[in-house]
């Protein structure tokens, strides 16, 4: 190449800049921070992240503080009310449909007048008085909000009717000892809330004795349920509606209405408006307010618990996961060649056991011989081989780490083996592991569930349940009541995504390249 030759620049051209001025480095204006406040401040810009994060903390808190938002223990279960709808007092009988406890049923003739029976039979109290449709609509506890009018189907007349779950339970016959009777007569005088009803004359000969266990039956009626007349003729809907129900209440030899019958020594059948008996048993009408599952039993009180479980559960996976994968991939990864490939057999192998086999191992061994606890074995199961994905990614950072220049300059100054390894290289491999950490917690939770579909695990006891369990549960009433399966899903569903959305945001906050950048 030919040098070509520049033109000359006249030497007043050029001039000194700063000649009489010191020059000195400026202070910086603003204070240093250290390595997780900057992680903090990447985080918080992460708009998805922070929400999850405060999703993941009201989970949290309805966890531990849920119960006191409910009347119900734990353990507490009334098989009655089993698989009652939501219910808040707010909204109670508001005729909405809506959280007011109340679903709408495909009803005919029969199955309506059966509902609406309850709700007239809760008027007559000491009267052989024919009850009239129009009083009995009116009470308080007449189980049908509305219905509407009738239309046919498959030759057969029907109603759409809002019914209320909570009254639809109607009267029960009870046993009780003579002091339990006498205290609930006592209870019933001083607040006025009647309980005791008029036992049913299953003797008369316009009942049929194959309903003597249903205590709603309290009216003359035929084999199928049929109303009758005073005279034993059948009735439809508009001649009741027109006239009635006539009452069949049993009567001593004096003629007076009974509202006992005496069972063996010192005990007595009576028969109860369940709800109204409810409040004497319980102190406080019955409402669920995430509705009952199908045993009874409070559907929020055990779902915070179910929540807390899974929780902890989890968290211990992924703690001991995490222990357990660091020591070991670091170890891999920091002194690689023989002590890896060694290393990564053993991993190797036990990797390769299937965990649904691990899992029905150790319930079938440990847990159904009662050596350990439903939770202690299932910790178990997941911590064979749950450490071995994070021990993989740890030592993949290793190897990408440890030949940078300040891990051989530390090397050279004398740092000892250990110290290379978890103050030098395993803090630029932490976005990576807290993220893989954090989606443990997720995984654990959904691997719980489907042992819980399969039958595997069950921690459906009075005092312990599970996210999984209440799902697994929950799937034998899909298609009759859905909110049964619907609450527990939601949860899942908002902890998978939120923990998903919580590890990026981890990740990328602790990432070493991204220190001081500004998103």
């Amino acid at each position: 190449m030919e040098k070509k030759d520049l033109p000359a620049i006249a030497q007043e051209k050029f001039s000194f800049t700063q000649l009489d001025e010191a020059i000195h480095d400026q202070k910086f204006e603003s204070k240093p921070i250290s390595y997780f406040q900057d992680a903090l401040t990447r985080f918080s810009k992460n708009k998805a992240s922070v929400v999850a994060f405060w999703i993941i903390v009201i989970i949290v808190i309805f966890a531990v503080f849920g119960p006191l938002l409910s009347n119900y223990e734990m353990s507490f279960a009334d098989g009655n009310y089993a698989r009652c709808k939501p219910k808040l007092q707010v909204f109670d009988r508001n005729g909405s449909g809506f959280w007011d406890g109340t679903h709408t049923m495909k009803y005919n003739d029969n199955y309506l007048l059966y509902a609406a029976a309850i709700g007239m039979g809760a008027t007559s109290t000491d009267s052989d008085d024919i009850v009239s449709w129009d009083a009995g609509m009116q009470s308080e506890f007449q189980p049908i909000i509305s219905y509407s009018e009738p239309y046919m189907g498959g030759g057969k007349r029907y109603h759409d009717a809002l019914v209320d779950s909570y009254y639809l339970i109607g009267f029960k016959y009870l046993t009780l000892r003579e002091s339990e009777f006498e205290d609930l007569k006592k209870w019933q005088e001083e607040t006025g809330i009647q309980v005791l009803y008029p036992m049913v004359d299953m003797k008369s000969e316009y009942f049929y004795e194959g309903n003597s266990q249903d205590a709603n039956y309290w009216f003359n009626h035929a084999p199928n349920g049929k109303p009758l007349d005073e005279n034993g003729k059948k009735m439809s809907l508009e001649d009741i509606q027109e006239k009635g129900l006539v009452p069949n209440y049993a009567h001593d030899a004096d003629g007076n209405i009974k509202y006992f019958q005496p069972r063996g020594r010192s005990m007595k059948d009576v028969r109860v408006l369940y709800y109204n008996y409810f409040i004497y048993k319980n102190g406080f009408a019955p409402a669920y307010v995430f509705g009952a599952d199908g045993q009874g039993y409070d559907i929020l009180v055990r779902m915070a618990s179910g929540t807390r479980l899974s929780l902890i559960l989890s968290v211990c996976v992924s703690f001991v996961n995490l222990t357990l994968g660091a020591i070991y991939g670091a170890v891999e990864g920091f002194y690689g060649s023989w002590v890896d490939m060694l290393m990564e057999r053993i991993a190797d192998i036990i990797s390769g056991i299937p965990f649904l086999v691990t899992a029905t191992l150790f319930q079938l061994h440990l847990v159904q011989t009662g050596k350990v606890s439903t939770f202690v074995g299932l910790l178990f199961a997941f911590c064979l081989t749950g450490w071995i994905g994070t021990a993989y990614r740890v030592r993949t950072q290793f190897y990408r780490f440890k030949k940078q220049e300040y891990v051989l300059a530390a090397k050279t100054l004398g740092a000892k083996d250990r110290r290379l390894m978890f103050k030098h290289i395993f803090p630029n491999a932490i976005g990576t592991i807290i993220t893989s950490s954090v989606l443990v917690i997720p995984g654990t939770i959904m691997s719980e569930t489907s042992l819980a579909y399969l039958g595997i695990v069950n921690f459906n006891s009075k005092d312990m349940t599970s996210l999984g369990t209440l799902l697994g549960n929950g799937q034998n009433y899909l298609g009759t009541d859905p909110h049964i399966l619907f609450f527990p899903a939601v949860i899942i569903s908002l902890l998978m995504i939120s923990f998903n959305l919580f590890g990026n945001g981890l990740r990328d906050a602790f990432n070493p390249s991204l220190r001081g950048a500004d998103e």
